[in-house]
C-alpha cells in the first residue's frame, strides 16, 4: 500500500500578509490530513467490505485525500510576491470564458467573500475547455467531474482568522498578491 508524505512549503514563510504563525499552523494541519489518508489507507485494509466500519472509512477517505491533494493545489499557487498573469493561452481563456481578467477576478474573490467556509477553485472542463470558479463547501463535495484544477484559495477559517479575524475580505487581498500565476498557467497548459 502505498504512504504518502506531506511536501514541505516552507519556502512560503515571509510571505507578505500571511504570519508565519498563521502558515506554520495550517501547514501542521495540512500534515493531518496526509497522516489520516495514511491511517485510512491502513485501516480500509483490515475491515470486509461491505461491514458499516469499512463503509464509514471508505466515506471518510474522499475527505482526507481531498484535504491534502486540495492544501497542495491552494500552497503550490502561491509564492512570495506573486506575480502577474501574463498574456498567452491562461489569459486568453480567462477572457473569453469571463469577458475580461477583471471580470473573472471580480466573480473569482466575490465567491471566496461569500458567507462560508470553503474552497474556491478555477477549474477547466477538460473536455470543452470552458473555465469555471467553484464553491466547495467541503473537501469531498462540490467538485465538477472531469474539471483540471488550475487555481485554489483556501476560505476556511484556518487560512486567515489568526491574521485576519472575521475581515476575510483582507486575507483574499493578500492572497490575490501571493498567486503564482506561472504554477496555474503550466496547470493549464497540461
Amino acid at each position: 500500500m502505498p504512504t504518502y508524505t506531506a511536501k514541505n512549503y516552507s519556502h512560503l514563510l515571509g510571505t507578505e500578509g500571511l504570519s508565519d504563525t498563521l502558515l506554520t499552523n495550517h501547514f501542521t494541519l495540512y500534515e493531518g490530513y496526509v497522516t489520516n489518508t495514511n491511517k485510512l489507507i491502513e485501516l480500509l485494509e483490515t475491515k470486509e467490505i461491505g461491514t458499516p466500519e469499512y463503509s464509514e472509512l471508505q466515506r471518510r477517505f474522499g475527505w482526507e485525500w481531498n484535504g491534502i491533494r486540495l492544501h497542495e493545489y491552494y500552497f503550490g499557487n502561491m509564492k512570495k510576491g506573486g506575480s502577474v498573469l501574463s498574456d498567452g493561452p491562461l489569459k486568453e481563456q480567462i477572457e473569453k470564458s469571463f469577458g475580461s481578467f477583471e471580470n473573472w477576478q471580480k466573480r473569482f474573490f466575490g465567491i471566496g467573500a461569500m458567507r462560508g467556509i470553503g474552497w474556491v477553485l478555477l477549474v477547466q472542463d477538460e473536455e470543452s475547455g470552458e473555465l469555471f470558479n467553484l464553491w466547495i463547501n467541503e473537501h469531498d463535495a462540490g467538485h465538477l467531474a472531469g474539471a483540471r484544477i488550475l487555481l485554489v484559495m483556501d476560505v476556511f477559517e484556518h487560512a486567515f482568522v489568526l491574521d485576519y479575524g472575521v475581515k476575510k475580505a483582507d486575507y483574499i487581498a493578500a492572497f490575490s498578491k501571493a498567486i503564482d500565476w506561472e504554477t496555474v498557467s503550466a496547470r493549464f497548459q497540461k
